[in-house]
């Protein structure tokens, strides 16, 4: 059995650099590289190849589904996050008494700004506050009733790291008689995931942070119950019931969660997720979520001791991979920090620093003893 020790090997980056950044990109790997190659040979040798294309696509989507404990037919797989929210909004209907689509101030633009398009179908948008930095569950009961369409929350914020709790949101939701949407993209493959679970009725996530690919994928989890009942406007041929039937004077969607997918899938990147997520498989996501935590209770206690501001939950069951900690200019201290060859990122004031299973207890420390020598820009 491999260790994170050994997996960390796979990623070239740790010989120059230390990577904190899985929040916003993935590092990559050997085997993510070597996918993309394939595809390039696969193009010199063969020049098209469709039949081993869609079974690819197929491929990717039995991958999906086992990562998240679901069917395959519960799967679109899309261009991105983005593409999935566009495909789930196209598909609601607001001719009834429910209008109202709840979001959050933890939301990420994309996710929110799919709602607030939406207002000239007639939407009402309202968003929960946040209350510590969590979806304030308080004002979220307040706000669901029986005008409620749609509560759309994030798995985890963008912003500070703070991981929602799923099951309690979805209790209130369904008092409200609403669907559910979880925008898992900051989650998904550094937190564990079972549909059955969660019992919710959109996922949205993408392959690009925790799952080690690349942009260019996204997926769509639609609860089987619902698919049918589900007629999404924004579509395409690969939504088609029968893809080589090449209608156009109908429109036959698919019985499954395809009839949420569009155009021509991203072929070049298929390659790449579908070896992204088998090493991710390999690894196990809960032998990562535990990797992970050792790693943020060691981070989080060295930057309380040189004084940083932590701006993510402190009770561990409350943050996914990312912790934040607070600064005064978080552009420079991610530019100072880079020019020590450790790569994190920042939003909203706070540096973000999120480690994956290839992370072990020398990047951390790395990583405090930069902030303090960076102490003038904590907050």
């Amino acid at each position: 059995m491999k260790s994170m020790a050994d997996y960390r090997e796979h990623f070239p980056i740790f010989e120059n650099k230390i990577y904190i950044n899985s929040c916003s990109y993935a590092a990559l790997s050997n085997e993510v590289e070597n996918a993309f190659l394939r595809y390039l040979k696969d193009r010199h040798t063969l020049g098209a190849d469709w039949i081993d294309w869609c079974d690819r696509l197929e491929r990717v989507r039995a991958l999906f589904a086992e990562l998240l404990s679901a069917k395959s037919d519960e799967i679109a797989v899309t261009t991105s996050a983005s593409a999935s929210l566009s495909a789930v909004s196209s598909s609601l209907d607001f001719s009834g008494p429910r209008k109202k689509i709840i979001t959050t101030d933890l939301a990420f633009p994309t996710e929110a700004q799919a709602w607030h398009a939406l207002k000239k179908h007639g939407a009402e948008v309202v968003h929960v506050k946040e209350k510590n930095g969590l979806i304030d569950l308080d004002d979220l009961t307040k706000l669901a009733d029986e005008r409620t369409l749609l509560v759309a929350v994030p798995l985890v914020c963008y912003r500070n790291g703070a991981l929602t709790d799923i099951p309690a949101i979805r209790n209130i939701v369904r008092k409200a008689g609403a669907m559910i949407l979880v925008d898992a993209y900051q989650g998904v493959g550094a937190v564990p995931i079972d549909v059955a679970e969660w019992d919710v009725d959109f996922i949205v996530g993408g392959s690009l942070k925790y799952l080690l690919s690349t942009a260019g994928v996204g997926f769509l989890y639609v609860r089987e119950a619902i698919i049918k009942k589900s007629q999404p406007t924004q579509t395409g041929w690969f939504a088609q019931e029968d893809i080589h039937a090449m209608l156009i004077h109908d429109n036959i969607p698919a019985g499954t969660a395809r009839r949420f997918e569009q155009g021509t899938p991203c072929v070049p990147n298929l390659y790449a997720v579908e070896a992204g997520l088998q090493f991710i498989l390999e690894v196990g996501v809960k032998n990562i979520r535990s990797h992970v935590a050792a790693l943020n209770e060691r981070l989080k206690v060295g930057v309380s001791k040189i004084g940083g501001k932590l701006m993510s939950p402190l009770n561990p069951d409350h943050h996914g991979a990312m912790i934040t900690v607070a600064s005064t200019d978080d552009y420079a201290l991610v530019e100072r920090l880079a020019k020590q060859n450790i790569i994190a990122s920042c939003r909203d004031s706070n540096l973000r620093i999120s480690a994956h299973f290839y992370n072990n207890n020398a990047d951390i420390d790395a990583v405090i003893e930069a902030l303090s020598e960076n102490k003038d820009l904590l907050a």
